[in-house]
């Protein structure tokens, strides 16, 4: 009988010891105080600790920690606190990383230090192409399904020649480069293209070339800032009352806030969520609200849906060895208010459900964050595309 509880005892505390250094340390790293901080920022720091809150504060019967560091939208800035966090702070994952030059060089140091790193807000499909690491995951969104989801759907609806205002950087890039595919593909015509570096304070000339063109699409490869302030400054230039319309290529519930329904009314984008889509991501986003005062982004969203899948993992595999944890995450559906028909693939993609939505008029917009119409459901498949053969990781 002894023997027996012994026997228990010890099974118990072999459990127990497969938590690396008995906790589980989580890492948001973003940009706090940066042109990213309010998509990402304390935003997902406040997602992420609402995922460990929920789920209980521990795994395994080990602690769950949340830190976090601000990287300032710097690749040298990002890969140094990653790389202190796993050697030194003993960081089991890193989360969020704005800007799709951060989120490479960090891909870089979890690949080399075997640790686990999901991003939100990078969005380079060469992430999980020919960069692919079995230590890193996307799991918002990338750059083809934004390019999918906007650019075919505004040329099947008569918008078929582009003119790119493109952010020059790696995000944008791909970005641009994606969307051009597919208006070609969709049987349009890019007449061009301009690259404002991030942040730029005036963006005159750049709306003005795109203006210039007589393209009927201008859209906009980039993200915040510069995404809302070419809107503001081409409805400021008369773009839309002299014919040509604006598509966002990526363009997140914050910057429509920011920008107010009179300027992006009209405005054509996609997004992996939408707080107000059904009565579940109401529930959550009404509880991130209360903490926030402001609606989440898909960002946001997004880390919260990934920390409780990671955390589930663990429970689940009874560990936190990295590959393990990441082959177990990718053997169920991913089914919660963030994703619909949501799966991690083998290239470390998860793929899920977008919507392409419209910016409500001011009139017909019924309550605060009440922004869009959502005109159709795109599949993930259909969004994000085959695997690419590039990622090593990509049965061949």
């Amino acid at each position: 009988m002894l023997g027996a509880f012994a026997a228990v005892v010890l099974s118990s505390a072999s459990a127990l010891a497969q938590v690396s250094d008995d906790v589980v340390k989580i890492g948001v790293l973003t940009d706090m105080n940066g042109p990213a901080s309010t998509p990402t920022g304390q935003g997902s720091v406040t997602a992420a600790q609402m995922a460990v809150d929920d789920f209980g504060g521990k795994v395994l019967g080990k602690p769950i920690s949340v830190i976090v560091g601000d990287h300032q939208l710097k690749p040298d800035v990002g890969g140094a606190i990653a790389r202190r966090w796993f050697d030194v702070d003993q960081v089991d994952l890193i989360v969020d990383v704005p800007v799709s030059a951060v989120g490479l060089a960090v891909q870089n140091i979890a690949t080399e230090k075997k640790k686990l790193l999901i991003v939100h807000s990078t969005g380079t499909a060469d992430f999980h192409g020919k960069f692919c690491s079995p230590y890193a995951m996307q799991w918002v969104f990338d750059t083809r399904a934004l390019a999918v989801g906007t650019a075919q759907a505004v040329v099947k609806r008569g918008g078929d020649s582009w003119f790119f205002i493109t952010d020059d950087y790696a995000f944008g890039h791909s970005l641009e480069r994606d969307a051009a595919s597919v208006v070609t593909k969709s049987g349009g015509k890019v007449l061009g293209s301009v690259r404002p570096p991030l942040a730029t304070p005036d963006l005159s000339s750049f709306v003005l070339q795109a203006q210039a063109s007589k393209a009927k699409i201008i859209g906009i490869a980039g993200g915040p800032p510069n995404n809302m302030n070419e809107i503001k400054t081409g409805a400021e230039f008369g773009v839309f009352k002299g014919g040509q319309q604006m598509a966002a290529l990526l363009a997140l519930i914050t910057d429509i806030h920011s920008l107010g329904l009179p300027a992006a009314q009209g405005l054509l984008l996609t997004t992996s969520f939408y707080w107000d889509m059904d009565d579940k991501t109401r529930e959550w986003s009404k509880r991130y609200f209360a903490k926030m005062n402001r609606m989440p982004t898909m960002w946001q969203a997004g880390v919260y849906s990934s920390v409780m899948y990671y955390l589930n993992a663990i429970k689940e595999s009874g560990t936190d060895e990295p590959l393990k944890v990441a082959a177990k995450m990718r053997e169920k559906p991913i089914e919660d208010f963030f994703s619909r028909n949501g799966k991690l693939r083998e290239d470390n993609l998860m793929v899920h459900d977008l919507m392409l939505v419209e910016v409500k008029k001011p009139e017909e917009s019924k309550y605060p964050w009440d922004y869009y119409k959502i005109l159709a459901k795109i599949s993930g498949q259909e969004a994000f595309g085959p695997p690419d053969p590039a990622c090593s990781l990509v049965k061949k």
